[in-house]
């Protein structure tokens, strides 16, 4: 992204005056750090420490190789360049402001910190097989409502909230439009394309009390194309036309399980696109890839776009896009030579080598994150979805529809980032940026805790775009080391104690670096600086 990056920490690409003068400012600072002494040890990984004992040049040295490791940490990215400028949301229990504090004991967040607490609550112990179901149940962001659907805790929701907010952005970047259709579709949609039936016991169907049939749609090609079917008046000069949605969606799985990888009712964002001709709509097909590609690279995820069965859906043309990793789902073939990839069962079982340059076959597994398909007229020419073209004269559109799992995405994040002990977050998708740890109540500490408040109050009056994204740890009957091995398991990008170093003239802060594992002392001016940088969505 040509950024310099700090687990969030941003300069302008290209601005090496600017990259320059902050590494000054920060070896500035650490110049006149108190040094480590005896250090606390992390749960989830030792970081580097700054030494007050170390010689100044070496101080040096580890800053700015803490900057140059960021500047090549994409995955980590909290900014990009179409973000600059933009004002989030604020989410505050109370008016923000001084004195107006986000504080954990205030979050309805259930932890189960225990093994055996999380496998009662799952009611099947063997089917607690994936990192990111055993984390997400351990400091609650899910929790079982019933087989294969979950309750989606405060943190998850601002996590999915802020995927979708990058999503919208990646596809009105592309000219996508949003709606919101109804999760009920009528049987007779379903019936017109044969996949009422075809479809199988996966998909849910209820009668309502007038004996009229529905479905729970686990996707919506019929009722986007009666939509656009309906319309008289729709011209060549309107197309393409790409029509999206984040909604529920429903699907009677037969089995289950992984959490929020395969469950029966699960967030999906749906696009639906109307050309003009095949060669606009295969235009169209790669936009929308490309704008996939670029989703995924600005989480941090490796995704591999593979070729694929058009399954149930249907069309000409089909492509997944896989995270690999272990606990994946389906089997994947890749060449090393010439970059093909394909879903096994697009090939010959028996097929050990690539069928475009004969070179041999990597094998692997993978969580399917995104779907695309190149459908051609097969809903358009069963609605009469047409338009008018430049001659004046009908034509059937030319269509393509495209999936992103959102939910699953947050639990492939998880699965991919995560360490075995501890959730890591890509920082655009954190639910919260910052968390302080003030002292514990009746330490020698204890005199620092004003300093905790002040400093909550000094990064939000410093940092704007951080106000509602910094979480102060309240939990002042627990000691500074508890409450950092919560901090480490949730994942917050920066996590910043007030321990024995606070009480120095001038105060310095313990700051984690959660996602590069590492260490530094800041004054309150160096956080501050620090934390100037960071952008959310």
């Amino acid at each position: 992204m040509g950024q310099a990056l700090c687990s969030g920490l941003c300069l302008p690409p290209g601005d090496s005056q600017s990259g320059q003068q902050l590494v000054e400012t920060t070896n500035s600072m650490l110049l006149q750090a108190v040094g480590a002494g005896a250090r606390r040890g992390g749960p989830c990984g030792a970081g580097v420490r700054l030494d007050y004992g170390a010689s100044a040049s070496l101080r040096r040295g580890v800053m700015e190789g803490l900057l140059t490791r960021c500047r090549v940490l994409p995955a980590w990215a909290t900014c990009s360049p179409q973000l600059s400028g933009y004002v989030p949301h604020r989410f505050h229990h109370r008016a923000p402001g001084r004195g107006k504090r986000l504080v954990l004991s205030r979050m309805f967040q259930p932890q189960n910190l225990r093994e055996d607490q999380v496998l009662s609550l799952e009611g099947r112990s063997g089917e607690l097989t994936c990192k990111s179901q055993r984390l997400m149940l351990q400091v609650g962001l899910i929790h079982p409502a019933s087989s294969g659907c979950y309750h989606l805790l405060p943190y998850t929701v601002r996590a999915m909230e802020k995927l979708v907010r990058v999503i919208d952005q990646e596809m009105q970047a592309i000219g996508g439009q949003k709606v919101n259709m109804p999760s009920l579709s009528p049987a007779e949609l379903w019936r017109a394309t044969s996949r009422w039936d075809s479809m199988g016991k996966e998909l849910l169907k209820l009668r309502d009390r007038h004996g009229k049939e529905y479905c729970l749609g686990p996707t919506h090609e019929e009722a986007i194309t009666a939509l656009i079917a309906s319309q008289q008046t729709l011209s060549y000069k309107q197309l393409p036309l790409l029509l999206y949605q984040v909604t529920r969606k429903f699907r009677d799985e037969p089995r289950p399980r992984f959490g929020l990888l395969r469950g029966r009712e699960f967030y999906m964002k749906d696009m639906y696109t109307f050309d003009s001709s095949p060669e606009a709509a295969r235009q169209t097909y790669s936009l929308v890839c490309d704008a996939y590609s670029s989703l995924f690279d600005r989480l941090g995820l490796q995704c591999v776009k593979v070729q694929a069965d058009v399954g149930s859906i249907g069309g000409t043309m089909s492509h997944e896009f896989q995270l690999p990793v272990d606990i994946g789902e389906d089997r994947l073939a890749v060449c090393p030579s010439c970059g093909f990839s394909a879903n096994m069962e697009t090939l010959d079982l028996s097929q050990t080598n690539c069928p475009a340059c004969q070179g041999p076959l990597t094998k692997t597994k993978g969580i399917e994150v995104g779907h695309t398909f190149y459908l051609g007229t097969k809903y358009s020419s069963i609605f009469s979805a047409q338009f008018t073209n430049v001659h004046g004269k009908p034509s059937l559109a030319e269509m393509g529809c495209y999936g992103l799992g959102v939910t699953r995405i947050l639990a492939a994040v998880i699965e991919a980032l995560a360490t075995e002990d501890c959730i890591r977050w890509p920082g655009l998708l954190a639910p919260y940026q910052v968390c302080l740890i003030s002292p514990k109540k009746g330490s020698k500490e204890e005199a620092a805790a004003e300093l905790t408040g002040h400093l909550y109050d000094h990064i939000t009056e410093a940092a704007p775009q951080l106000r509602g994204e910094v979480l102060l740890d309240d939990r002042t009957h627990l000691t500074i080391g508890n409450r950092l091995k919560d901090a480490n398991k949730f994942g917050y990008p920066f996590v910043i104690i007030a321990g024995k170093r606070a009480l120095d003239d001038p105060a310095h802060f313990e700051v984690w670096c959660q996602n590069t594992g590492e260490v530094v002392f800041l004054t309150r001016e160096g956080v501050l600086e620090l934390l100037s940088q960071v952008q959310v969505v």
